[in-house]
């Protein structure tokens, strides 16, 4: 049902499954939700929810003492004809409708962003563009909030470009009606000093799909929440993502799907690789599968590649399953060294070292890469991991 593999020294790779007898409020995966920061006690690093991440690199964020500077990043918004774009107030229906924060820096960037951005797809409407956010950090801290809502069997892609140098903590909200298709890439190619934490929160209707593709490369400590539940049974969740974590870097990415209703799906694949002293990855993958939500069909992957000697990869997968009725779940990690064997195959047939390297990687990336769908993005990200690679030769 489920396999784990640890390979290099240095790295750790762990998963559980459980199987409880009926449910509760609250799981040993998900904290209790609240708005409010005062539910949470400032983290110490000795949490569990925290225990990977370096508290000491994020700024203030965890603890309070980070004031927004109210130039830290600069939104702009680039959508189809027949797209609403609104900005609101914190006491707007719609912000916070698709999850609840988690954790003490959620809380902060809920209590402390001034305004909210309402990016609307009327029902029914299919775009044939995608919707392009850009956020570009001007230094110094911020707080944001962004929803993304789509009605009824609308469909859209959703780009989230974050770049530039910022202090930054948000939540992001996914709401899909009925029916609704919505393809999301978020890419953080974060100048090297930033520092990223947000939560996700995707609430799936009935019958619709959703696919998150995140893509992480720049930023000094990143540290992603991508969360997903159902309104409604027949919704379907894809969440992939690919991360190259360079020297020195924290990437951290924590992901919960909740199964909270019958006959849904969602698959995960998060792919990354790692070069460099004191490079380190974290990937947290929790599915919650309730008593309540029969027939579900889950299943997660975490695969990483250690490029050099220095670096450190935590991949911990997880299940909690609460009825003996479901199609299928199961969960799998492995992490390993840089295959030689396959750099020699490419070298005794004339291909240089480091173009052998590149095509090894590009073709460990190549099928999360194919999942975004838009030609410049993904030549972009391939650009972007050909200039990682060089720099490390």
């Amino acid at each position: 049902m489920a396999e784990a593999q640890n390979i290099p020294a240095g790295s750790t790779t762990a998963g559980s499954i459980a199987v409880a007898a009926e449910s509760t409020s609250a799981t040993r995966m998900s904290a209790p939700p609240s708005f409010d920061v005062a539910d949470f006690p400032v983290p110490h690093g000795r949490e569990e929810e925290w225990r990977f991440t370096p508290l000491e690199r994020l700024r203030g964020l965890h603890d309070g003492t980070a004031a927004a500077t109210g130039g830290g990043v600069r939104v702009e918004v680039t959508a189809p004809d027949g797209v609403t774009v609104e900005t609101v107030g914190r006491d707007d229906a719609r912000v916070g409708k698709a999850g609840t924060p988690v954790d003490r820096v959620a809380a902060q960037a809920f209590t402390s962003f001034e305004k909210a951005s309402v990016v609307s797809v009327p029902k029914e409407a299919v775009l044939t563009e995608p919707i392009r956010i850009a956020v570009h950090g001007i230094g110094g801290v911020a707080y944001g909030h962004q929803v993304i809502e789509l009605g009824a069997f609308a469909e859209a892609v959703v780009v989230i470009d974050h770049t530039g140098d910022a202090v930054l903590a948000a939540n992001v909200d996914y709401l899909l009606g009925d029916g609704a298709k919505l393809t999301v890439v978020s890419v953080q190619d974060w100048d090297d000093k930033a520092v990223h934490v947000a939560q996700h929160n995707a609430l799936v209707g009935r019958d619709a799909t959703f696919k998150s593709v995140v893509v992480t490369f720049g930023g000094d400590v990143v540290r992603l929440h991508p969360r997903i539940s159902y309104a409604g049974p027949g919704g379907d969740a894809e969440l992939f993502g690919l991360y190259f974590t360079d020297q020195g870097q924290h990437q951290e990415h924590r992901l919960l799907v909740d199964h909270n209703v019958p006959h849904c799906k969602s698959n995960v694949a998060y792919k990354g690789a790692l070069q460099g002293q004191d490079a380190h990855a974290v990937w947290i993958g929790d599915v919650l599968i309730q008593a309540a939500a029969e027939g579900t069909d889950s299943y997660e992957l975490n695969r990483n590649l250690v490029l050099t000697d220095g670096a450190r990869v935590d991949s911990v997968p997880n299940l909690e399953i609460e009825t003996g009725e479901i199609a299928g779940a199961g969960h799998a990690s492995a992490t390993g060294r840089f295959d030689d064997s396959q750099l020699f195959y490419l070298q005794s047939r004339g291909i240089p070292e480091a173009e052998a390297r590149r095509l090894v990687v590009r073709g460990f990336f190549a099928e999360l890469v194919q999942q975004i769908g838009l030609p410049d993005v993904e030549e972009r990200l391939l650009a972007k991991i050909d200039a990682e690679l060089e720099a490390s030769v």
